[in-house]
């Protein structure tokens, strides 16, 4: 199990933010920002590489694609409220639209960034850190 994340923001006076009561697509927008951070950190630990090739591996790991690939492993592990903060997160209507993934992908990888933005902002990194490293164990995609 990788270490827990740590993020300490003390001195920022930051709000306190309700994950329950927060969008679904606000929960994606902070979990893939927490998702990449993770991956980052997880890659630069098991690998010494030049920058480029250590932003191959995360870029690889951070696509839409990857992380639709990573719910089907994931679904039958979710609680009963991950699923549903899953499925909030994969059926929100969002304005902006899948770039280089089918649309599919796109809602499915929303879904898990929403998840993962969830778990984050309820102070759960240790079990945020369990899925992604199960994802990464089932899949072909390694960190």
């Amino acid at each position: 199990m990788e270490k827990s994340l740590n993020l300490d923001f003390t001195g920022f006076n930051l709000p306190d933010i309700d994950a329950d009561m927060a969008s679904p697509l606000t929960l994606a927008y902070i979990g893939d920002a927490v998702y990449e951070l993770a991956v980052r950190t997880i890659v630069i630990g098991r690998h010494r590489e030049p920058v480029n090739k250590l932003n191959r591996r995360a870029t690889m790991l951070v696509k839409a694609e990857t992380q639709s690939e990573m719910v089907e492993t994931l679904l039958p592990l979710f609680t009963k409220e991950e699923e549903a903060v899953y499925k909030r997160g994969r059926n929100a209507k969002s304005s902006s639209s899948a770039k280089n993934a089918s649309i599919q992908d796109y809602r499915r990888a929303t879904g898990f960034e929403a998840v993962m933005g969830w778990l984050y902002l309820k102070g759960e990194t240790d079990r945020m850190l369990y899925l992604i490293q199960k994802a990464f164990e089932a899949g072909k995609e390694q960190p």
